[in-house]
C-alpha cells in the first residue's frame, strides 16, 4: 500500500477502505521511519523544546467552535489513530489525529447528578450549560423530574449558544445524528425527556404534556427566540419536522410523523429572511454562504449515513467536514463572531451496535472536520475545543506486535523479534481480536467461534463482547478535552465536565 500524505480526505479514506483495506486481509503494517535508541532521545528532547517555547494565547475569543465526538473515549481515539495510519500503509501507532496535536488537553469527569455512567443528555447539558443534571433530561437542572413537563418552568439551564445569540453573535449546530437528538438538542432546547423529539413522541410518553401543547424539540428549534435565531442547523431527522401525511422527499415509503400538521421546514423559510432549507448534497453545494443568512439542512429521515456508507447514498449528503466548512462560511458573515457546535454523532451508534469499524472511521472523519475548521479560522481570535460526552466499554487488549492490523487477530512478537505469522490462541486454542467490548450484542452463545482474518476484516463484523446485552453500553471513565487557540491553556488537569462551559464562556467574554 502506498504512503499517503498526513492529511487524508474523506474520499481518499473511502476509496482505501472500499477497494482494499477492509476487504483484504493484511496482517501487519510496516514502521515507515528508521528507529533507533537515538530516535527516542531526539523525540523526547524535541518535545521538551516545544514545551519550553510554547506561547499562551490570551485575550478574547471572537469565535468558539466546540466539537463533540459522541462516545469518543480514549480507547476509541487510540484505535482510530492507528487505523488512520494503517490506511496510509503505516504501522499506525505513531500517528496522531488532528486534534491530538493541540497544545492543551485535560481529562473530563463525565458522571451526572444521578448517574455514575451517564447518557448523552446530562453530559451534553453539562458541557453546554455548565449544569450537571439527571439522566434523560436536556438543558434543565436536576430539580426537573424526568417526563414531567410541569417541573421545567424556572429550572431551564441556559446554553452557551443561547447566551451567544443574546450577545449578538451568530450560532450554528451541525451533527451527523438527528438535529433533535440529545447532543445537538441541548444547545437550543429544554426538555424533561430527551426522547420528545416530535409531538408524536410527546404523545406516546406523556399525554398530559401533549394536551398542554408542551413544545417538542423540533418545534423548539423552529421557535427558537434568542437573538435573531440560529443561523445554521445541519444534520438529520426530517421525520421530526414533517407532518405525518407528507411523503419524505427522498424515500417514497417514508412519511413525516408530526401530529399537529405543521411542516416545520416551511416555517423555517417563512420565519427568516434570506433563509434556505436543503435536504440533499446538490442543494447543499448550491448554497451561497454570502447570501444565505439562515440555513436548515436535514439530509435523512433519521440519522445521517455513517461515513463509510455515505458515498453510496442515492441522492447524496455532505460529509461532516463539508457541513463544518459551510457553517463557518455562513457564520463568519457576522463581524461580532459566532459559536458553533459540531457533533460526530454516529461514533456512538456504531459502538452501541458492537461494531468498531464504523465508529473508528467516523472518528477519523471528525478529525478531518477539526482540521478543516482550523484551516479556516484565525487562532488569535478563535478557541477550538474537542471533547466527548462519554466513553464506551470499548477495549484494546492482548499483546499485538507493532503494526498489527488494529481490526484483526492478535499476532504477537515471535522469538526472532518479528511479528508472528500465526495468531495468538486462547486457552481453548482459538484466536481473538485486539478490539472488543465489555458488553453488547457481540457476546457469543456457547463456545467462542474459530475466528478468521477474513471474518474480522469485514466492516460489518461485530467484535466479541463479554456480557450479552441487546446493545452495548456507555463507559464511565474520563474522556479527553483537547483545545487550541485563545485561552486554550485554561484546559488542564482533571476537570469536571461542566467546567468546559465556563472556560468557553470566559474566553468569549460574554454575559
Amino acid at each position: 500500500m502506498a504512503i499517503f500524505k498526513k492529511i487524508i480526505s474523506t474520499s481518499v479514506l473511502f476509496a482505501l477502505i472500499s477497494t482494499g483495506f477492509a476487504q483484504t486481509v493484511q496482517k501487519s503494517f510496516p514502521v515507515k521511519r528508521e528507529e533507533s535508541p537515538q530516535t527516542w532521545k531526539n523525540d523526547g528532547e524535541a518535545a521538551v523544546a516545544r514545551s519550553k517555547n510554547r506561547k499562551f494565547k490570551n485575550g478574547k475569543a471572537k469565535n468558539v467552535i466546540l466539537f463533540v465526538g459522541d462516545g469518543m473515549g480514549i480507547s476509541t481515539l487510540t484505535a482510530a489513530r492507528i487505523l488512520e495510519g494503517q490506511l496510509r500503509g503505516e504501522s499506525g501507532e505513531e500517528n496522531l489525529l488532528s486534534f491530538e496535536q493541540f497544545p492543551s488537553m485535560a481529562l473530563s469527569r463525565t458522571y451526572g447528578a444521578n448517574q455514575q455512567t451517564s447518557d448523552s443528555a446530562p453530559t451534553m447539558t453539562a458541557i453546554i450549560t455548565g449544569q450537571k443534571t439527571d439522566e434523560g433530561i436536556i438543558s434543565v437542572n436536576q430539580n426537573v423530574v424526568f417526563n414531567d413537563y410541569k417541573t421545567v418552568k424556572g429550572n431551564e439551564a441556559i446554553s452557551l449558544l443561547q447566551i451567544a445569540e443574546q450577545n449578538g453573535k451568530s450560532t450554528g449546530v451541525v451533527s451527523t445524528a438527528r438535529l433533535t437528538h440529545a447532543t445537538p438538542a441541548a444547545c437550543y432546547a429544554h426538555s424533561p425527556n430527551r426522547n420528545w423529539e416530535s409531538d408524536a413522541d410527546v404523545f406516546a410518553s406523556a399525554k398530559d404534556a401533549y394536551e398542554a401543547k408542551y413544545p417538542d424539540i423540533a418545534r423548539q428549534l423552529i421557535e427558537f427566540s434568542y437573538g435573531d435565531g440560529l443561523e445554521v442547523a445541519l444534520g438529520g431527522g426530517r421525520t421530526k419536522f414533517l407532518p405525518k401525511e407528507l411523503n419524505d422527499p427522498e424515500y417514497e415509503n417514508r412519511k413525516g410523523e408530526r401530529l399537529d400538521g405543521r411542516n416545520l421546514t416551511d416555517e423555517w423559510k417563512s420565519k427568516y429572511k434570506d433563509s434556505e432549507f436543503v435536504w440533499n448534497k446538490q442543494q447543499f453545494e448550491a448554497i451561497d454562504a454570502k447570501k444565505t443568512k439562515h440555513l436548515l439542512g436535514l439530509f435523512e429521515p433519521s440519522h445521517l449515513q455513517y461515513e463509510y456508507d455515505r458515498p453510496k447514498d442515492r441522492l447524496g449528503e455532505p460529509s461532516l467536514s463539508e457541513m463544518t466548512s459551510k457553517a463557518i462560511d455562513i457564520l463568519s458573515n457576522n463581524k461580532k463572531g459566532y459559536f458553533l457546535m459540531v457533533e460526530g454523532g454516529r461514533i456512538d451508534h456504531s459502538h452501541h451496535n458492537g461494531s468498531a469499524f464504523r465508529a473508528l472511521t467516523d472518528t477519523i472523519e471528525l478529525s478531518n472536520a477539526v482540521r478543516t475548521a482550523q484551516s479556516k479560522v484565525n487562532l488569535n481570535d478563535t478557541l477550538i475545543v474537542v471533547t466527548a460526552d462519554h466513553s464506551h466499554t470499548f477495549v484494546i487488549s492482548g499483546y499485538p506486535a507493532r503494526g498489527n492490523n488494529i481490526l484483526g487477530l492478535v499476532r504477537e512478537v515471535d522469538d526472532k523479534g518479528e511479528i508472528s505469522e500465526k495468531p495468538r490462541l486462547d486457552i481453548n486454542k482459538k484466536p481473538f481480536t485486539t478490539l472488543g467490548y465489555m458488553n453488547g450484542s457481540g457476546a457469543r452463545k456457547g463456545e467462542r467461534p474459530l475466528l478468521t482474518d477474513e471474518e474480522t476484516a469485514d466492516p460489518n463484523y461485530k467484535q466479541e463482547a463479554l456480557i450479552p446485552l441487546t446493545g452495548e453500553t456507555h463507559g464511565g471513565e474520563d474522556v479527553g478535552i483537547f483545545a487550541n487557540g485563545v485561552n486554550s491553556w485554561m484546559f488542564h488537569g482533571v476537570m469536571e465536565q461542566n467546567w468546559i462551559f465556563y472556560v468557553m464562556k470566559d474566553a468569549m467574554k460574554i454575559k
